[in-house]
């Protein structure tokens, strides 16, 4: 065991020695928790909904007045017979598409919209028929949506006067809503969806950024004959296990500490964003401790299966040929998991939630959005673990039949066929 500790204490020295981890990690951690005092140093108002006062704000508000007098920062209208009323009257009505400024005529629109004076304008025949003019249409503009809703209001309230109909009490009973409460006694799957969606894509981005690295590890050593050393002085199983182990670590410290970085700054800055982040980072403390324990899982899991992996091969460049099919199996899982989030209670999650190689993050979604009982959580646990014992022995084995082959890669149906002869 003194051996094991010492390939976990020397692997994982060489992480925490790499400038690129360690200056990742320290970028990550600043550049997260300093996002979250934004709302404290910018106005962001329009976002989460909070006036703050930002360092970077002017004093006089006559230099607001002028920002919003800016040329490009309007929209022009033209009304036939006035339809609208006074200039007053459009802006209270159609303040929600922006500053209206009237034209002094259909051309006169045409031309400043023409020339990007304006940000668009209409030209409004009568409150039923009207023209939009914009120079370049985006691709997501509801600027006409909201101006044409508004304009149909107008022409209800018209029509009610018109009528010598009460405007106030046809509308009050015109769009009367029922009045309900939803007792929500279990999850709300709603709120919970997007910190589960963030999760599996990191879990994700882990196993396959730490895998490669772990394989590529292996076959470094291989391919400088560092490895015929090594096997003459410690076990192999040793070197497979600390190797793992310490990416283990490695993936704990780096993640850890950003998530960590991530969730602090958030909660110190709650009230300043107004609670409009809740979805992605209030995240429950079961929801944590089930991706901790399946998350860790299933990074063990693939690991040793890149360990074997790069126990296959003698060349950093042939690691792709021979990991194409466990990638490929951790693109389905990503894939499955990800468009059945709407569906954790469906017979998809629930088989994925107890298979090991997509209970890692099967799992702590249906924890977090659906129905799972305790025996189904303990079983699924026990399954994964059980099964990472399995591949770490497996890998062991692998590893240690592949460090002194080299040549073309191993294929791993030949390595299990060698693996059985040899017992």
């Amino acid at each position: 065991m003194n051996k094991l500790f010492t390939v976990i204490d020397f692997e994982l020295k060489s992480y925490t020695k790499n400038k690129s981890f360690v200056i990742t990690t320290l970028v990550m951690v600043v550049l997260l928790f300093a996002a979250s005092f934004l709302p404290k140093v910018f106005d962001m108002s329009s976002i989460t909904g909070v006036e703050t006062k930002s360092i970077f704000s002017g004093s006089d508000d006559k230099d607001e007045d002028k920002d919003s007098e800016k040329e490009d920062g309007f929209y022009l209208y033209y009304s036939e017979n006035d339809v609208l009323g006074s200039k007053e009257n459009v802006n209270e009505i159609f303040a929600e598409v922006g500053i209206l400024k009237k034209a002094k005529s259909k051309e006169d629109i045409i031309k400043k919209v023409k020339s990007q004076k304006a940000k668009g304008g209409f030209y409004i025949k009568d409150d039923m028929h009207y023209e939009y003019y914009v120079f370049n249409a985006e691709m997501y503009d509801d600027t006409q949506m909201i101006f044409e809703t508004i304009l149909t209001n107008l022409h209800k309230q018209n029509y009610l006067l018109a009528h010598g109909m009460d405007i106030s009490e046809f509308v009050t009973e015109y769009e009367a809503i029922p009045e309900g409460n939803v007792n929500i006694l279990g999850k709300d799957a709603s709120e919970n969806f997007w910190y589960c969606y963030g999760l599996v894509i990191l879990i994700f981005m882990l196993i396959i950024m730490y895998g490669v690295m772990i394989a590529t590890s292996v076959t470094n050593e291989k391919s400088n004959r560092s490895i015929e050393v090594l096997v003459t002085s410690i076990d192999a199983k040793y070197l497979l296990f600390g190797k793992v182990i310490a990416g283990t670590f490695a993936v704990v410290i780096q993640a850890g500490s950003i998530l960590a970085a991530t969730l602090i700054g958030y909660g110190i800055n709650h009230d300043a964003w107004n609670g409009k982040l809740d979805m992605i980072l209030d995240i429950p403390s079961d929801v944590i401790i089930s991706f901790a324990v399946f998350g860790v899982g299933g990074f063990l899991f693939y690991a040793f299966v890149y360990g074997a992996v790069g126990a296959l091969v003698s060349k950093t460049e042939d690691i792709n040929k021979v990991a194409g099919t466990v990638q490929m199996v951790i693109m389905i899982v990503y894939f499955v998991v990800l468009f059945s989030l709407s569906k954790p209670d469906g017979m998809i999650m629930k088989v994925c939630s107890i298979l090991p190689v997509s209970s890692y993050s099967a799992m702590f979604v249906r924890i977090a959005m659906g129905k799972v009982t305790v025996p189904e959580i303990i079983i699924s646990a026990v399954l994964l673990y059980a099964s990472i014992i399995f591949i770490g022995w497996l890998a062991a084995k692998i590893y240690r039949m592949g460090t002194l082959r080299y040549g073309n890669p191993i294929k791993f149906r030949n390595a299990l066929k060698y693996i059985k002869e040899k017992e």
